[in-house]
């Protein structure tokens, strides 16, 4: 396996859906809570990065292992093992080495922080692997877009705020002598960092169930019972079209309660984009031509979002001045 075909395996493309509420997370924590620890940062960006091309690369050996129909575009090009003719035991052994690792940067993260961080690690670690792993892998049940949404836009942005603020109260867990367990949490601030997280949760939500929209006649085929062929092709476009528009809804409460700088705002200038892909995809749903419209809408809106919140800081260094 070299570089190429590696990169390949792990869909390097479609880290971004990592990477973008890694950032929103790093921006808010810093604009909200005035923070920033650069070590946590690096260990968690890491683990995190591993760990996701982990979870691709199991979900590219098990679509290789379990499928049905051998020809077509999401079998013969899409899928990195066909295409670049490698070996399935250095897959398997290449997805147990990044496993390791990631798990190893975990524990790293849990050590600088607290047991919370184990907590949530560990539930997104069981959700990354029983998405592609398993009897019935939640990618093939109508859960995929549910469960990606909150893996990916919550839990990231919400570990990636707290490995900053893990001792300010947010939340905490402590033991004392009698046995008993004591949970203390701020109930405010988890309710703004889910309304925060809101937007991302969308549109990575959207980019599963446009993955399943254009892919509904060959999930059939492969016994892939996903969320559109339970509900129909016509309810979830319009699924599609409605995630977006809560996403853009829960940036205007944020801002209005406080909880996003005003600025904020400015991201509602992105819908109209995001109608017209919104439109197209309406139109035509197909993995080769359409399915990267809801990744272009997922990073156009994310991206000025987390800008948005990141000048809402220098704002505040400006008027601090």
């Amino acid at each position: 396996m070299n570089i190429k075909s590696f990169l390949n395996l792990v869909e390097i493309r479609t880290k971004v859906a990592s990477v973008i509420p890694f950032l929103l997370g790093t921006f808010y924590a810093i604009y909200r809570f005035d923070t920033f620890n650069v070590k946590n940062a690096i260990i968690m960006f890491s683990s995190m990065i591993i760990f996701d091309m982990t979870t691709t690369a199991i979900n590219n050996y098990m679509d290789y292992s379990k499928a049905i129909k051998k020809e077509g575009y999401g079998y013969e090009t899409h899928n990195a093992i066909v295409s670049h003719n490698l070996n399935p035991k250095v897959v398997r052994v290449t997805i147990f080495i990044m496993l390791i690792i990631a798990t190893a940067l975990g524990l790293l993260l849990v050590k600088n922080t607290n047991i919370i961080v184990l907590f949530i690690g560990a539930v997104s670690f069981v959700i990354g692997i029983a998405y592609s792993f398993g009897p019935i892998p939640i990618s093939r049940t109508p859960f995929g877009e549910i469960f990606s949404g909150l893996a990916m836009g919550f839990i990231i942005t919400f570990l990636t705020i707290y490995i900053h603020v893990f001792n300010a109260g947010i939340l905490s867990i402590s033991f004392n002598e009698l046995s008993s367990i004591s949970i203390n949490f701020n109930i405010i601030e988890l309710i703004n960092i889910f309304l925060i997280s809101l937007c991302p949760i969308m549109g990575i939500s959207n980019i599963m169930l446009a993955n399943n929209i254009c892919d509904i006649e060959d999930d059939i085929e492969n016994k892939r019972y996903t969320l559109p062929i339970y509900i129909g092709k016509e309810n979830a476009l319009k699924l599609f079209k409605f995630l977006y528009y809560i996403g853009f809804i829960a940036i205007v409460i944020g801002v209005l309660v406080g909880a996003l700088p005003t600025i904020s705002i400015v991201t509602l200038l992105v819908l109209k984009l995001v109608q017209g892909n919104i439109n197209k995809f309406n139109k035509l749903q197909t993995k080769k031509d359409t399915f990267i419209l809801a990744v272009k809408n997922f990073v156009i809106t994310n991206l000025v979002y987390s800008l948005t919140i990141l000048s809402g800081v220098l704002l505040q260094l400006i008027s601090n001045s």
